[in-house]
C-alpha cells in the first residue's frame, strides 16, 4: 500500500538514514531523560519508537501532525540542560494544535541535523500535497492500520476489522461482493490499487450522483451551460457564474478531453464540491479582503489572556511557548505580567500563585522572533507591570534593545494625532500598552522639564514613605485581610519615565463611567474590564458601551475565578464592539472554536473590521435589544450526509458511532439558537440524514454558525466528533461541504458533512 505514496515521496540520504533508525534521548523535564529508538517507517509518513533497537515499537507521530522542527537552542527545556546535553545535538518537534512539543537529543550534531533536515523535507512535502495526494495518504494510513500482520496485503478478515475501525457497519455478504469485485488478481487479498478500488466502491456518493443527474441532460457530463445553470440556481454565484464555470472546469475536471470540450464529468463535479471552491467558507474571505486603513478601534483584535501560561492559572507552567503558539495562531494582543526577579532581571509569571517563572527578556526576544510570522499587522504588548523603579528601567532597556526598529516609541509622524492609526500604517510594529506618566500631548510638546518630573516623583515617594509609617502604626488594629489590602496600596510602585515613554497610542486608564470617559479621557487611552463588569455594562448601558467602543479601545479579560483557564463566550462582548476580548488560548472548547472561526477570515491576520453600526460614535444599536433597520433573514440548512467521520476514542475498536449534526447560531441574544438532526445508527463512514433545519436571524452581521457532529449516547453525554465554525458573512450558499476540525482546531481530513445552505430575506413564510 506504501506504493500509493512511494513514487511521490522525496528521496534523500537523510530519509534513508532515518528509516534505519536512531537511538536518541527523549527529554520531558530536567529529571526525565530516557533513551528511545526512533525510526521513520517505510511509508515515509510515520515515526515509531521503541525502548531499544528491535524492541516492540509503537507509533509516535505522523508527519501530518508536525507543524515545524526547531534547533535545540530554541527550546527552553534543552537550554536549561545545556551543561548536561549539548544544544547542537538537540532539536524540537512542534505539533499542530495544543499537543506538547517533543524534545530529542541525538548522539551527535550530525545525527540531529539528519533528523531536522529529513523531517522538514517531509513536512514541506505534506504541506504541498494536493487534494488527491492527501486522500492517498489518508488511505495509506488506514491500510497500515488494517494490515494487522503487516504483509502489504489485506485478507477479507482484515477488511472486516478495518470497516469497524473506519466506523462502518456493513452487511457481510455485500462487503464480500465489493471485496471480490476489487480483487482483480483473484488472490483472495487486496493490494495497493485494489484497496483503492474497494474504497471507491465503499464511498460512492449516490446523493451527489442524483444532484449531478438533475442538471445533466445525458447523465454523463455537465456541459458548460448546464454547469453555469447549477452555479447560478443552486450556488447563487450570480453574474460571475459563466467565467467561474470555465475556471472550475479547468481546475477540477480530471480528463484533458473534458477540459478541452469545457465539460465536467461526475468525478470533476465531486472534486469541485469537495474543494475550497465548494467549501462552506467563501474563499474570497480567506485572504486579507477588508479595508485595513481605518483607526485601530474600528477592528476586533485577536487577543490572548495571561499568554505566558500553557496550563492552569494557579500551578501551571509559564513558558515562552505560550507566546509562540499565540502569535503563530494569529493573536495580535498578548499579555505580560512582570514582577521583580533575582539578579535585577524582571520575571514573568502569574503573581501570588505557584506558576513557574520565565525571564522578561526571553519573552521579549520570543515576541521579536515570532511577532510577524503569521501576520504583518501590529502586535500589542499588554504590560501588567508590578516591578520596582530599578527593574522597570531594565524592562525599558530590554524592550528598546531587543525589539529595535519593531518597537513603536513615538507617534508615526512625530505629530499629535487626532485618531488612532490604522493596522495598515502600523504594519510590522510592536506597540506597548500600559500605564503612562503624562499625556501624549505633554510627551510630544516636552514642556515639562525632567527635573520637575523627578521632583514630583520624589514627592510621591515621600508620600509613600509617610503612608508606610502610618500603616505600621495602624497595623495592630487591622484584621489580617484588611492588612493585606493596605499593604497592596503601600507597595504600589512608581512608574519609571523610560518605560512610560514607550507607551504611545495605548495608555491604560481606569474606567469609572462612560460619562467620565467622554469628559476626561482621550482616544489613545484604553480601559480594561473583567468579563463580569463588561457583561453588566452591556445589560445596563449596552448602547453607551457601543458608542464608547466606537472611539476608544476596550480590553476584556476572563474572571479570576477561572483558575482552570476556562473561557467565556467572546461573542457577547463583540456584540458591544469590544475590540480586545482576551482568551485563554491554551484551552480548547466551544469558546475557542468561536474565536478561531471568527478570526479565520481576513487572512487570519488577527484584525477584523467591525460592522458600520459599531463604528459610529452616535450609533443607536443596543446589543441586547436590536431594533430596525435590521430585517430578519431566514436561514435554511439541509443536512444531507456525512463522510468518513472519525471516532473520538480510537481504542473502542468494536464500537461504531451513531452520528448526529447540531447547528448552533451565535450572535445577538435574540439570534442565539440551536437545532439538531436525528442520529444515524452504526454509521460514521457515510451517514445520510436529509433533514432541514430553519433559523431566524435578525443581525446577520454579528452571527456565526457552528456545525457540531456528535456520537449519540443514550446513557451519558454525547461524544464529540468534530466541528466547524464560520462567520455568517463568510458563508457560501448552495451545496457545500463542511470540513470538520478536531477539538484542537486541526483538520480531520477527509471527515466532512454535506449540506445545502439557503438564505431568504424576511421571516419564514414572508414572501414580500
Amino acid at each position: 500500500m506504501a506504493s500509493l505514496m512511494q513514487g511521490r515521496l522525496p528521496i534523500s540520504e537523510d530519509l534513508l538514514l532515518m528509516q534505519k533508525g536512531t537511538l536518541m534521548r527523549k527529554v520531558r523535564s530536567k529529571g526525565w531523560k530516557k533513551l528511545r529508538y526512533f525510526r521513520l517507517q517505510d511509508d515515509g509518513m510515520t515515526v515509531w519508537h521503541a525502548r531499544q533497537a528491535g524492541g516492540t515499537a509503537k507509533p509516535t507521530f505522523s508527519i501530518s501532525d508536525v507543524e515545524s522542527v526547531r534547533e535545540g537552542q530554541e527550546s527552553e527545556l534543552l537550554r536549561s540542560l545545556a551543561e548536561e546535553l549539548p544544544l547542537e545535538q538537540g532539536f524540537t518537534i512542534v505539533f499542530h494544535g495544543r499537543r506538547s512539543n517533543l524534545d530529542l537529543v541525538a548522539n551527535s550534531a550530525e545525527e540531529a541535523k539528519i533528523w531536522m533536515q529529513g523531517l522538514q523535507l517531509l513536512v514541506d512535502f505534506v504541506t504541498g500535497m494536493d487534494q488527491q495526494e492527501r486522500l492517498d495518504q489518508w488511505l495509506s494510513d488506514w491500510f497500515q492500520r488494517g494490515d494487522k500482520n503487516q504483509d502489504g496485503r489485506m485478507s477479507f478478515q482484515e477488511v472486516q476489522r478495518l470497516l469497524h475501525l473506519m466506523n462502518m457497519k456493513m452487511d457481510q455478504e455485500y462487503a464480500f461482493q465489493l471485496f471480490q469485485a476489487a480483487d482483480m488478481s483473484e488472490s483472495g487479498t487486496l493490494e495497493g490499487q485494489e484497496f483503492v478500488e474497494f474504497y471507491k466502491a465503499l464511498t460512492k456518493r449516490t446523493e451527489v450522483q442524483e444532484l449531478f443527474e438533475n442538471f445533466s441532460a445525458d447523465g454523463q457530463k455537465l456541459t458548460l451551460l448546464e454547469f453555469v445553470d447549477f452555479l447560478q440556481e443552486e450556488q447563487k454565484e450570480g453574474k460571475r457564474a459563466s467565467d467561474l464555470a470555465l475556471e472550475l472546469i479547468d481546475r477540477y475536471e480530471p480528463s484533458d478531453s473534458g477540459k478541452l470540450r469545457h465539460v465536467l464529468s461526475m468525478d470533476g463535479f465531486l472534486n469541485y464540491l469537495c474543494s475550497k471552491d465548494g467549501d462552506i467558507f467563501n474563499p474570497t474571505c480567506l485572504p486579507v479582503y477588508q479595508d485595513m486603513t481605518q483607526p485601530l478601534n474600528h477592528y476586533y483584535i485577536n487577543s490572548s489572556h495571561n499568554t505566558y501560561l500553557v496550563g492552569d492559572q494557579l500551578y501551571g507552567q509559564s513558558s515562552v511557548e505560550g507566546y509562540i503558539r499565540a502569535l503563530k495562531r494569529g493573536c495580535r494582543c498578548v499579555e505580560v505580567d512582570i514582577w521583580d526577579g533575582p539578579s535585577g532581571e524582571p520575571i514573568v509569571y502569574h503573581g501570588h500563585t505557584l506558576t513557574s517563572r520565565i525571564p522578561f527578556k526571553d519573552v521579549v526576544a520570543t515576541v521579536a522572533q515570532y511577532a510577524f510570522q503569521t501576520s504583518d499587522y501590529p502586535v500589542i504588548l499588554s504590560l501588567e507591570n508590578h516591578c520596582s523603579w530599578e527593574q522597570q528601567q531594565v524592562m525599558a532597556y530590554h524592550l528598546t534593545e531587543i525589539l529595535g526598529e519593531q518597537l513603536l516609541s513615538t507617534t508615526l509622524d512625530g505629530l499629535l494625532p487626532t485618531q488612532l492609526p490604522s493596522p495598515e500604517e502600523l504594519r510590522r510594529k510592536i506597540l506597548v500598552k500600559g500605564k503612562k506618566l503624562r499625556t501624549l500631548e505633554e510627551d510630544l510638546e516636552e514642556e515639562e522639564e525632567e527635573e520637575e518630573l523627578e521632583c514630583e516623583l520624589e514627592r510621591e515617594q515621600e508620600a509613600d514613605t509617610e503612608l508606610e509609617a502610618q500603616l505600621e502604626s495602624e497595623s495592630q488594629e487591622l484584621s489580617p485581610r484588611s492588612k493585606d489590602k493596605k499593604k497592596e496600596k503601600k507597595s504600589k510602585p512608581i512608574l519609571c519615565p523610560s518605560l512610560s515613554a514607550l507607551v504611545v497610542y495605548l495608555k491604560s486608564v481606569s474606567f469609572h463611567s462612560f460619562t467620565h470617559s467622554r469628559e476626561h479621557y482621550r482616544f489613545y487611552e484604553t480601559s480594561s474590564f473583567s468579563e463580569a463588569k463588561a457583561r453588566s455594562l452591556i445589560k445596563e448601558a449596552g448602547n453607551e458601551f457601543v458608542q464608547h467602543n466606537a472611539w476608544q479601545l476596550s480590553r476584556v479579560y476572563p474572571s479570576g475565578l477561572r483558575t482552570d483557564s476556562s473561557n467565556y463566550n467572546p461573542q457577547e462582548l463583540w456584540n458591544a464592539g469590544c475590540q480586545m476580548v482576551a482568551m485563554n488560548v491554551q484551552t480548547a472548547g466551544l469558546e475557542m472554536d468561536i474565536c478561531d472561526g471568527f478570526f479565520r477570515q481576513n487572512g487570519g491576520c488577527g484584525y477584523v473590521l467591525k460592522p458600520d453600526f459599531l463604528r459610529d460614535a452616535q450609533s443607536s444599536f443596543h446589543p441586547e435589544r436590536p431594533i430596525s433597520p435590521f430585517k430578519a433573514q431566514t436561514l435554511l440548512i439541509q443536512v444531507i450526509s456525512g463522510q468518513q467521520l472519525p471516532k473520538e476514542d480510537t481504542s473502542k475498536e468494536r464500537s461504531i458511532v451513531d452520528p448526529l449534526v447540531r447547528v448552533e447560531i451565535f450572535g445577538v441574544r435574540p439570534d442565539k439558537s440551536r437545532q439538531e438532526t436525528s442520529y444515524v445508527e452504526n454509521n460514521g463512514f457515510n451517514p445520510y440524514w436529509g433533514q432541514t433545519l430553519s433559523f431566524q436571524v435578525l443581525v446577520p452581521q454579528l452571527a456565526l454558525l457552528r456545525f457540531v457532529v456528535e456520537d449519540y449516547n443514550r446513557k451519558s453525554r454525547n461524544d464529540f466528533i468534530g466541528q466547524y465554525t464560520v462567520p455568517w458573512s463568510c458563508m457560501q450558499q448552495g451545496y457545500r461541504h463542511v470540513h470538520l476540525l478536531s477539538k484542537d482546531g486541526i483538520s480531520l481530513h477527509p471527515a466532512s458533512i454535506f449540506v445545502h445552505i439557503s438564505i431568504r430575506e424576511g421571516p419564514e413564510g414572508d414572501e414580500s
